[in-house]
């Protein structure tokens, strides 16, 4: 039934549509009459015609009918079924890192439209990868003095991008707390499947902050099977203004060897980011490293209908009620007056 748009989960209740058919064509049982009084004016009582005659109602009789149908349907339990929905199996549970110190603000990264800040830059970059990364459940640490974070793992890949894209610099600190942001990340981890745990770590300076050694922090990601990309961001030399506003030019203050230390400890890999064009590399160069899911599951949503059905019976059975009530005369005796009539 998978390609229809209505089916009945329990269609075998359609075997109680002929039950009332059949108690009525089947032969009553003898019972004796009830004891009796006997009146000597019996027929002098106004006979119950308005019952008997709404119980013989052709009206009456179809709309029980077609109530009991309804009621039958209403078991039978009608469905929609919506369109067939193709979700990816769930892969790689895969956290972000993203470095929010005051450095990220510097403007030397050079984009398709001239220079971008380096928080600009990985927005810009880290923003598609989300978006490709169908079937991996992402989530989200933004560090600066302390790491924080911002959205744990989900397979929701819109609320991620989002939430990156509104970080700012200074959230978390104007530091660098690289263990403290490898250790979160191996706790929110620990649960997920053994070799499936990754975590990529972009920055653009020496870890100067936070209670956890980066390097420390790294064995411990290698004992839990955690591997860690790191992404170094920022050109290596920059221009800064000086005592007096003098410009001048100073190295960059990345520490390329921990960074690389970290990443050969957890089996992942060390990349060097100076410009958009190079960290675009990158991350394509991770989707051929850890692939994502491309396995699917098929579903189609249901709804259930059965409350129509059960409901128009429902109302059907009120109106022949209220119409039965209706149709009752109030018996009188003959020559009595009606009652709540007056005498002259």
């Amino acid at each position: 039934m998978t390609g229809m748009s209505f089916q009945l989960a329990w269609p075998w209740m359609l075997a109680a549509l002929p039950l009332p058919f059949l108690a009525y064509w089947l032969p009553a049982a003898v019972v004796a009459p009830p004891p009796a009084l006997r009146f000597p004016f019996f027929h002098a009582l106004p006979p119950k015609r308005a019952r008997g005659d709404a119980r013989r109602s052709p009206w009456r009789l179809l709309l029980a009918i077609v109530a009991w149908l309804l009621l039958v349907l209403a078991a039978a339990r009608p469905q929609h079924l919506g369109e067939t929905v193709h979700m990816p199996v769930t892969g790689r549970s895969i956290m972000l890192a993203v470095d929010l110190s005051g450095s990220m603000q510097s403007r030397d990264m050079r984009g398709p439209t001239g220079p971008m800040t380096r928080l600009a830059s990985v927005k810009a970059v880290a923003g598609d990868f989300i978006d490709r990364r169908a079937g991996d459940r992402l989530g989200l640490i933004l560090f600066g003095d302390q790491a924080y974070l911002q959205v744990p793992l989900t397979l929701d890949r819109g609320t991620v991008h989002t939430l990156l894209d509104e970080a700012q610099i200074g959230l978390a600190g104007q530091q660098t707390a690289i263990g403290d942001a490898i250790g979160l990340a191996i706790k929110r981890l620990r649960d997920e499947p053994a070799g499936d745990r990754v975590l990529i770590l972009l920055t653009d300076g020496a870890s100067n902050s936070g209670t956890l050694d980066p390097l420390k922090a790294a064995d411990l990601a290698a004992a839990e099977g955690v591997r860690i990309y790191t992404i170094g961001v920022g050109a290596d030399q920059q221009m800064v203004v000086g005592p007096f506003g003098i410009p001048q030019i100073v190295d960059s203050d990345l520490d390329q060897e921990a960074l690389k230390s970290i990443a050969d400890k957890t089996g992942g890999r060390f990349f060097r980011a100076a410009d958009v064009e190079s960290l675009a590399q990158i991350y394509g160069l991770l989707d051929q490293i850890e692939p994502h899911s491309k396995d699917q599951q098929s579903w189609r949503p249901v709804d259930e209908l059965y409350l129509w059905p059960l409901g128009a019976a429902l109302l059907l059975t009120a109106a022949m009620a209220l119409a039965a009530r209706g149709r009752r005369v109030p018996a009188t005796a003959p020559g009595e007056p009606a009652r709540g009539a007056r005498h002259a």
